[in-house]
């Protein structure tokens, strides 16, 4: 848009204040009407920068969209080019804008543990020689805050590669890998003493002196130091065979032979790098992925793929900056254009080791900018380097990299293409809206029970051509004849669509009432760092699935009809001849005829996927529900600022009610959103 343009449909105050700006280094937010963030950026020269976005024709783009949506703008000055780069990237992870390259942070990544410490000082277990449980540290998974108390390996890029390498330190050096409770208390070795997996320090059968050199031993494997580890182990069995103990120097060679099997099996171990992480990327059909490759102790750990978001938008925006020349660069030349997958790389390095501590050399597949290797130098207190073209070993593992990175991201694209063939089908089939199929929203609906017990109501959703986890409910049924589904089945629609159906025609909910217009009722199943769907005003479904056949269609008919709602949106399957999967029909309540799809038909996939969720959902509920009804309930479901994900992540952590018991308080506080007062509430409430 032109100069005059922006006048028109930008506020006074926010053309005088982008005119106000200072040249200096920083960073900038643009937000809209809702003040919902539409794009963080940063600039060597705030003022150019900012002013280019108000100057130019951007004409139908979606960039121009964007910013005739702004409304208001934040700046922060910083002192550098890096302090920009980092907090740009905070920002971007904090707020997740919308037109900027994004990467879904759901999970922390899993360390191995070594305790060199008991967790309860004062409290601390012993075995029946006295000695503390501290004095045989443990090896264990962990995931969380670390404690300086303890040892700490990875990070690991998934917890199948942490437990393959404590099962390897269980195999060499014998490591227990039992809790301080358990450790204290036993009377003789487990079963994992008689598959010579641990030394039995439980019981004695190893001096504490032993077990140390053994915990040295692990500690340099798992640093990496294999060469010197090798020999400090032939120094003790001959060390022992000159003493004339025979027996102890036949185990240490044992655990030669199966590190020096474990090393030969490591093509990794043939360079001399510890610690690096291999980094591909690979742009197609409008998606990116980036691989991501773990060598840590000269071990190769695994990789984990990353799909970013909003990647067609950043590389508009992205486009649009070069065009302007807003900071008086030469970027009109060939040298200055960043590819996509530069692009997509960097916003990966920038948002990825904000949390995660950065290895001392990454292998990338695309090259990386100065200043951002700077900056996370700086920020980790130690030289990082960036390796573009890599040679010998380096160049194996990017090689891995990249045809994994490929591998995923096709895998990815035949997914959502055969998704969006079946959300098509559907809509095909069904005579449905088939314009913008993304926007197609299908909720289903189960009942489950055990001969009338618990019995709980299950909604799941289906849009954007996937099942939206963050929008599931379930309904605790009550006030029913136990094992009656019709009445369950009337009770979840009523509460469902009841308030819905008010909105829609105008009636205000009761202010107690008003959570309900859009459906919720009791739990929501999400995933962490999942970004809420906003919905302008009540919106009725594109089609209801209940799971039934004529009698619970009749149910939801007659609570449509007494709703006032579309009859034509309801949709019963039923279960074909025999209850075989493949034979189900469709029937309708508006009275028209059944249909049978076909079992090839991608519609009625669709619809056995929704269908067979729904029921997942429903049964889980329904377990969980008579579970904390056969023990009288869960005292962690009653402690207040105890929240699903919150008790989730709880139990996740110490593995069940149990485990929460009996954690310390510093555990309970390790946890993820579980502060130091909630935590000493827990610990109160449990005891």
């Amino acid at each position: 848009m032109s100069s005059a343009g922006a006048e028109a449909a930008h506020s006074p105050e926010l053309l005088a204040q982008v005119a106000a700006l200072p040249p200096l280094p920083g960073v900038y937010r643009y937000f809209d009407a809702q003040d919902g963030v539409l794009y963080v950026g940063k600039a060597r020269n705030l003022k150019k920068r900012v002013s280019s976005y108000f100057q130019k024709t951007h004409g139908g783009t979606r960039i121009g969209h964007m910013i005739g949506k702004i409304v208001r703008l934040e700046t922060t000055v910083v002192r550098s080019e890096a302090e920009a780069l980092l907090l740009e990237n905070n920002l971007i992870k904090t707020l997740k804008p919308r037109y900027n390259i994004l990467f879904r942070d759901d999970k922390s990544y899993p360390y191995l543990r070594l305790s060199m410490a008991h967790d309860r000082p004062g409290m601390q277990p012993t075995t029946l020689d006295g000695l503390p449980a501290s004095a045989f540290p443990r090896v264990s998974y962990y995931r969380g805050a670390v404690d300086k108390r303890h040892h700490y390996f990875g990070p690991y890029p998934s917890a199948w590669a942490v437990k393959e390498s404590i099962l390897l330190l269980q195999k060499v050096f014998r490591l227990r890998t039992c809790e301080d409770t358990v450790f204290a208390n036993r009377t003789r070795p487990c079963l994992l003493y008689q598959i010579k997996r641990c030394s039995g320090p439980c019981v004695g059968h190893v001096s504490p002196q032993d077990y140390a050199a053994d915990v040295a031993s692990a500690e340099a494997m798992l640093a990496g130091e294999t060469q010197s580890l090798l020999a400090s182990l032939e120094a003790r069995m001959t060390a022992h065979a000159e003493r004339l103990e025979f027996e102890q120097a036949a185990e240490v060679r044992n655990q030669m032979t199966a590190l020096s099997r474990v090393l030969h099996q490591q093509a990794v171990e043939t360079t001399s790098d510890k610690d690096v992480d291999i980094l591909a990327v690979k742009v197609q059909g409008g998606r990116a992925c980036v691989n991501l490759a773990m060598v840590r102790g000269g071990r190769h750990l695994g990789d984990r793929a990353y799909f970013p978001s909003h990647v067609e938008d950043a590389r508009q925006l992205y486009d649009s900056e070069l065009g302007d020349d807003g900071e008086g660069e030469a970027s009109s030349s060939a040298a200055d254009l960043q590819s996509i997958e530069s692009q997509v790389l960097e916003a990966f390095i920038a948002q990825h080791y904000i949390d995660v501590p950065a290895p001392p050399w990454l292998v990338t597949s695309e090259p990386v900018d100065k200043p951002l290797i700077d900056a996370l130098s700086a920020q980790a207190g130690s030289r990082v380097r960036a390796v573009h073209q890599p040679r010998e070993q380096r160049r194996v593992w990017l090689e891995m990299a990249q045809t994994n990175a490929a591998l995923q991201l096709a895998r990815l694209l035949a997914e959502e293409g055969s998704q969006q063939a079946r959300t098509r089908a559907l809509a095909e089939a069904l005579d449905l809206p088939a314009d913008e199929l993304g926007e197609l929203r299908i909720e289903c609906f189960d009942i489950s029970h055990t001969a009338g017990e618990a019995t709980q109501a299950s909604c799941v959703v289906f849009h954007d051509h996937k099942m939206q986890s963050s929008e599931y409910r379930r309904y605790k049924i009550e006030g029913i004849t136990p094992g009656d589904d019709y009445a369950a089945m009337r009770q979840v629609l009523t509460r469902r669509y009841g308030k819905l159906a008010e909105a829609m025609r105008g009636v205000d909910p009761a202010p107690q009432d008003e959570a309900a217009v859009g459906g919720e009722d009791v739990a929501v199943e999400g995933s962490a760092g999942e970004e809420p769907v906003v919905r302008k005003g009540p919106r009725m479904p594109d089609l209801v699935l209940v799971d039934g056949g004529r009698g619970q269609v009749s149910m939801a008919r007659e609570v449509f009809e007494s709703l006032g709602l579309d009859l034509s949106l309801i949709v019963g399957v039923e279960k074909g001849e025999g209850r075989k999967v493949g034979l189900e029909e469709l029937v309708f309540a508006d009275g028209r005829e059944k249909v049978y799809l076909g079992r090839d038909s991608a519609a009625l996939m669709l619809v056995a996927q929704i269908r067979d969720e729904a029921h997942r959902f429903a049964i889980t509920g329904m377990r969980a529900q008579r579970a904390r009804v056969r023990t009288g309930g869960s005292k962690l479901e009653d402690i207040p600022g105890v929240g699903p994900r919150k008790r989730a992540r709880l139990l996740g952590r110490f593995g069940g009610v149990r485990g929460v018991a009996s954690a310390s308080i510093d555990e309970l506080a390790s946890v993820e959103g579980i502060s130091r007062e909630l935590a000493e509430e827990i610990y109160r409430a449990l005891r």
